[in-house]
């Protein structure tokens, strides 16, 4: 099973991936886990080092290249969840162009309020989470990676689940609706 898990920040993506890929025996494929992991000294991995470091996004071809190659590993050959990546339409593209005819079953898609959001991420106290910041990377959610649940509609692979509650239930809920 290939299952995306969509959402803004703070509704409960990374938590939520990571209790359902416990669950069904399946890989969690995090881009944020793979970046921390790329040893500097490789090629690859000093490439994005540099990238990150100048402040640039990691190009989606190398964001592909990084993916193909983790989703070969062996705890990913009976599914995977991907929690993080794709987040533009030319990287949904690029990830079907990837995957083949063997695409996506599943699209969970976490749906929480703007308010509630807000509240979440200043609640982790992190020095960047002010609100402007917050709203800002809300409003880029909104302009770039909740256009991919259209894009992803008409397959009838989208589940929409609701974010708010208790975090056994959200994943109770997910669960149920796989």
């Amino acid at each position: 099973m290939k299952i995306l898990f969509l959402g803004p920040p703070g509704a409960g993506k990374g938590t939520q991936a990571v209790r359902v890929a416990e669950r069904l025996g399946l890989a969690h494929v995090s881009t944020g886990d793979m970046f921390r992991a790329l040893d500097p000294d490789t090629d690859l991995g000093g490439r994005v080092k540099a990238i990150m470091e100048s402040g640039e996004l990691v190009p989606d071809s190398i964001v592909i290249e990084m993916l193909e190659n983790r989703i070969a590993e062996p705890d990913a050959a009976d599914g995977y969840i991907l929690d993080g990546f794709p987040r533009t339409r030319p990287q949904a593209e690029a990830l079907d162009a990837s995957l083949g005819d063997d695409g996506l079953d599943h699209v969970v898609v976490l749906e929480v309020g703007t308010d509630e959001l807000v509240s979440r991420i200043l609640a982790r106290g992190r020095a960047d989470d002010t609100e402007d910041a917050v709203r800002t990377r809300l409003a880029v959610y909104d302009r770039d990676t909740e256009p991919l649940i259209e894009f992803y509609e008409p397959r009838g692979v989208v589940r929409r689940i609701d974010g708010v509650g208790e975090i056994d239930d959200i994943t109770a809920e997910i669960l149920s609706a796989l």
